[in-house]
């Protein structure tokens, strides 16, 4: 790591647009993908794939392949990704508190 300042690489992490989205919808645990993809509606199945990978090779999130037909894949935190939850769920917090200090107008713009 060239660059030794710590926020540089919690972001090199998590800081694309969909990685925090699909890391705090596994802490509520372990889900197949079909359904943490429906959890995150507008992200592509390119950029879903691409993201899972990453946070897989991270070591933030683990995939397990079932040996079923049709194939099944479910996704969880590792205790690596589940380190990240204050820090997720503040996020929410935060997010919440903005939206509700605009106002209604602009909340249904988002």
């Amino acid at each position: 790591m060239k660059n030794n300042c710590p926020l540089n690489y919690t972001m090199q992490l998590i800081g694309t647009k969909w990685k925090p989205l699909v890391l705090f919808h596994l802490l509520e645990g372990a889900l197949r993908s079909g359904v943490l993809k429906k959890k995150v509606p507008e992200i592509s199945n390119k950029m879903f794939t691409q993201t899972v990978r990453e946070l897989e090779k991270d070591g933030l999130i683990s995939r397990k392949v079932f040996p079923v037909v049709p194939p099944k894949v479910e996704y969880k935190l590792t205790e690596r990704g589940e380190s990240l939850e204050s820090l997720l769920r503040q996020l929410d917090k935060w997010g919440l508190e903005d939206i509700k200090s605009l106002n209604h107008t602009n909340f249904d713009a988002l």
